[in-house]
């Protein structure tokens, strides 16, 4: 705790703990579910169970490999991001992100970013095709999401068409895609596209 004068008498100051710099971009654990959760409380509120993409991640889990956390040197995580098995419009698979969330006091360090190249570089390492979206643009333009692969898509819900973005792993993964997104299946046997 630090002490700063005011008015001649000394108040005490709560000063936050500087981030620690050093970040490790882990799988996510079953251990890392209690804390997880109470960043996408922090970040997003209990709004965030009312949102769209809620709908197409309901009892669904992740794609395997891809629910990814960031920790510091003791443990405490930082950052978190989860790529989730979809369908975008009939049966071409694909992957929905989201959501991503950065500590507060971690927000400075690049994890966001970070965690970003992370997920892209394992999904297609995995052999994904192909990502979906809804985000602010200005920021995932960066990645290489554009709006111009969800033109012919539609969500089990209400979003601003500006926010909604996608980025092909695979050239053409998205090409004539069309029509409603939604969940894949448990056990779906639909091959992932191979570059040509």
């Amino acid at each position: 705790m630090t002490f700063e004068l005011h008015s001649n008498l000394l108040a005490p100051v709560v000063v936050a703990p500087p981030p620690r710099a050093s970040s490790a971009i882990l799988e996510e654990t079953p251990a890392d579910v209690g804390a997880r959760e109470a960043l996408l409380d922090a970040a997003f509120g209990p709004a965030r169970f009312l949102k769209t993409c809620e709908r197409l991640r309901e009892g669904c889990t992740p794609a395997p490999g891809l629910a990814l956390v960031a920790k510091d040197d003791e443990g405490e995580l930082l950052a978190t991001i989860r790529l989730w098995p979809i369908l975008a419009g009939g049966r071409r698979p694909a992957l929905l992100l989201g959501p991503l969330a950065v500590a507060e006091h971690a927000r400075s360090l690049g994890l966001g970013a970070k965690m970003m190249r992370a997920s892209l570089e394992r999904a297609e390492a995995l052999g994904h095709g192909a990502v979906l979206l809804v985000g602010d643009e200005p920021y995932y333009r960066r990645f290489g999401f554009e709006r111009r692969f969800t033109e012919a898509l539609t969500l089990p819900g209400p979003v601003e068409r500006a926010r909604f973005l996608g980025l092909e792993l695979v050239p053409g993964a998205l090409a004539g895609a069309k029509g409603r997104v939604s969940a894949a299946p448990a056990r779906a046997d639909i091959p992932l596209p191979r570059a040509a």
